[in-house]
């Protein structure tokens, strides 16, 4: 076993140069190069006839060489090799670029399986550099691996046998016999053989199915034994006796049924012994702020301190806004700390956390950071955690020794998802809107329809309303026929919306310039925004009814939600326009999706079919570590039964200290290690 912990560069084969190449990948030993999952595989087992593959498709064909015909010299350092192949029924054209080795290799009379994109008509068929395998050939599954510069194809898999070979002469498994036999599991040296080398598509899915569980168990266990910790520590417990009658008589409008619930189960944890670790979740506009201003109102009449971090200043000072309007009103002093305050400014507000003065502060990550501390910080609630990194957040946590948590998200999560990466939290859930607001009305056109689309944008100013328009790119590039938000918000001034006062926001801005742009927007001293996806999250002004996202096609259905409840956040009739000249089969599908529903778990569970949790939230900066194998648009069963297994564990052995459950604790230390966390903070 110690030989696949070695250094990768003792295989033969990989010298030191090799092995920083490979540490791109992440591989440092032959252990690694055994997690190094195929992305794909080219399958030789099913060729299909010449007349019934497909032009444009790839396909394997199964083929005897009849002629091979002379090279054609096209120009200096091109030479085209042809060479006419039969299946018994039809004939077909093999067609190779500078490959004279490969065409040498092809005998006339001999079968051979192709792999390629089969090209041509029903009366000419050509296959054009296709992969060549000998028919009697005894492996017909070949491995296709993420790959590096410095690293060729047929090296990594050279590679990849010498760590199976490893693993065969020193095989073990964490995981015990027993566990296995009753999910009908692979062992684990035969599924990291079949998963790179498989006999036949059913054993390499059964290898799939085996490393999926894995990977799923290990993080399952590891954020339920993270909640279980939770609960083992004291935190600030609250009185119950402290009403919330002053708050509720205070709002400009009712709060829905849903946002009650939520802050009653709130209220009841921030009441209990161990801290509270909640996930407050809401589609876009169903007021989570108005449920979090509820639990810093609990907080403070408790004689205790919040914090609120968001990810980006323009949310951060929306938030104090609001949080202003919610709660000076009723004698709470609400504070912001943004990274583009003056130093004499931050050095006030340090001064007053200290203290007490401040009991509310909002901000961004400027508030964990080592100066600030805190009388006595008792809650603490970010907005979009999954922007934040784990570190971030466990760092403001720390400030108050251990807090109670709540955690805001607007971007929908399928339950699926939500149960792995918040596996760690309690969940609330608002459903309902609030009372007097209207679905936002969503169209997709393309772009012959921009001037009949600007035209129902100016109807929209005429009646004193607002709008957005949202570019994905901010520099004009030659080779990008995207709209450059720059190029694009000084031709509308001068065209289209010349007779509007017309705004530009992006992230490259400074953060006083951004908050200029903004205020002068909320303040209707600008009728349309120009803007890039930095509006995406949380920016709240009534007054605008009309949104235009330009390139719709270059965004997550996730995403395009997210803009999208940028409008509709008054009484008015709200609308949408997703703009698009890239109608593709993908691209249309997601437009119907957006056209058709705004209910945002709906398009997140769209979303995740159709992108992967891989790419759900744009970046992977949600805390979890990446999944190699397993597919949670597609392994939900799997998850489930998971689940259940990984709380069977736990009933029996908590802490994963029987010797039976050795391997598989080091296993979850490993994997939240390698992401940058123990896994049980």
């Amino acid at each position: 076993m110690d030989a696949l912990f070695q250094p990768v560069s003792q295989l033969k084969g990989i010298g030191q140069k090799r092995a920083e190449a490979l540490e791109r990948l992440g591989i440092l030993t032959p252990y690694d190069l055994l997690y190094h999952i195929p992305r794909s595989y080219l399958d030789y087992t099913h060729p299909v006839p010449i007349l019934a593959a497909q032009p444009g498709e790839s396909c394997v064909i199964r083929v005897q060489i009849a002629r091979k015909m002379p090279p054609q010299y096209i120009r200096k350092g091109m030479t085209i090799f042809k060479a006419i192949a039969t299946d018994g029924v039809s004939d077909i054209t093999v067609t190779l670029y500078n490959n004279p080795y490969g065409f040498q290799a092809l005998r006339l009379g001999e079968w051979y399986r192709m792999a390629g994109k089969m090209q041509g008509n029903l009366l000419r068929r050509e296959i054009s550099a296709p992969h060549v395998l000998a028919d009697r050939a005894k492996e017909q599954i070949f491995p296709c691996y993420p790959m590096t510069t410095g690293i060729s194809a047929q090296l990594l898999v050279q590679a990849v046998r010498q760590a199976v070979t490893l693993m065969q002469q020193q095989p073990f498994d964490w995981m015990p016999a027993k566990l296995r036999h009753a999910h009908d599991l692979l062992s684990l040296p035969e599924a990291l053989e079949q998963v790179h080398f498989p006999e036949n598509p059913g054993r390499m899915e059964q290898a799939r199915r085996r490393l999926a569980f894995d990977e799923l168990l290990q993080l399952q266990l590891g954020m339920l034994m993270r909640r279980a910790d939770n609960h083992t520590r004291t935190a600030y417990a609250m009185a119950s006796t402290v009403s919330l009658e002053p708050y509720y008589s205070g709002l400009p409008f009712s709060l829905t049924a849903g946002q009650k619930q939520a802050i009653r189960e709130i209220v009841q944890d921030l009441c209990g012994d161990a801290p509270m670790n909640r996930l407050l979740q809401g589609d876009v506009g169903s007021g989570k702020t108005a449920v979090a201003a509820a639990a810093c109102y609990f907080t403070i009449q408790n004689g205790m301190q919040c914090a609120m971090m968001a990810p980006t200043e323009i949310l951060a000072v929306q938030h104090y806004h609001t949080m202003q309007q919610f709660l000076e009103p009723l004698g709470i002093t609400v504070g912001l700390l943004t990274g583009s305050l003056r130093t004499k400014e931050k050095r006030e507000i340090y001064a007053a956390l200290a203290d007490g003065t401040i009991q509310l502060i909002v901000g961004t990550h400027a508030i964990f950071q080592k100066e600030v501390s805190f009388q006595k910080l008792a809650l603490v609630i970010t907005d979009e955690q999954h922007r934040f990194g784990v570190a971030q957040r466990t760092q403001l946590a720390d400030k108050g020794g251990c807090p109670h948590k709540l955690v805001m998200s607007a971007t929908p999560i399928p339950r699926t998802l939500a149960l792995m990466i918040y596996g760690d939290l309690d969940i609330s859930i608002l459903k309902e809107l609030p009372k007097g607001r209207l679905p936002v009305q969503t169209f997709a056109v393309t772009g012959k329809l921009r001037q009949r689309a600007y035209g129902f944008i100016r109807e929209q100013l005429q009646q004193g309303h607002q709008g957005y328009i949202v570019c994905p790119t901010i520099e004009e590039r030659e080779e990008s026929d995207l709209q450059a938000v720059e190029a694009y918000a000084e031709n509308i001034r001068q065209t289209a919306f010349s007779d509007y006062r017309v705004g530009l926001l992006h992230g490259k801005m400074k953060a006083a310039e951004k908050e200029q742009i903004m205020h002068a927007f909320r303040s209707h001293e600008l009728d349309l925004l120009v803007s890039t996806t930095v509006i995406e999250v949380g920016v709240d002004v009534p007054n605008a009814t009309i949104l235009l996202i330009e390139n719709a096609e270059r965004f997550g259905l996730s995403q395009l939600h997210q803009l999208r409840g940028r409008v509709g956040r008054g009484k008015e009739q709200s609308y949408c326009i997703l703009m698009t000249d890239h109608v593709t089969e993908d691209c249309r599908a997601r437009m119907q999706i957006m056209s058709r529903t705004s209910d945002g778990f709906q398009i997140a569970e769209a979303d995740l079919q159709l992108r992967g949790p891989g790419d759900f939230f744009g970046q992977r900066q949600h805390g979890l570590p990446p999944l190699r194998v397993a597919d949670l648009s597609h392994d939900t069963k799997l998850l489930e039964e998971v689940q259940t297994c990984a709380k069977e564990i736990l009933q029996q052995d908590p802490e994963l200290k029987q010797p039976e459950h050795r391997g598989l604790r080091l296993e979850v230390l490993r994997l939240f290690q390698r992401n940058g966390e123990n896994g049980r903070n």
